[in-house]
């Protein structure tokens, strides 16, 4: 079953504080390939978790 865009968001969060397992991963994977509004979601929360590690660097 797809993972609803709620449930992508949770995972592209929590992504970033640890390890999904092999099923986050391929369950996330192919919502990403479906939905460009989560690939979205994606990219920004990237760039914001890249714009605070600029700014503990300073």
């Amino acid at each position: 079953m797809m993972l609803s865009c709620r449930e992508a968001s949770r995972l592209i969060s929590d992504a970033m504080d640890r390890k999904l397992s092999r099923h986050e991963q391929l369950s996330l994977r192919f919502h990403l390939l479906l939905c460009r509004n989560c690939r979205h979601f994606r990219q920004q929360m990237a760039t914001l978790r890249a714009g605070i590690r600029e700014g503990r660097q300073r």
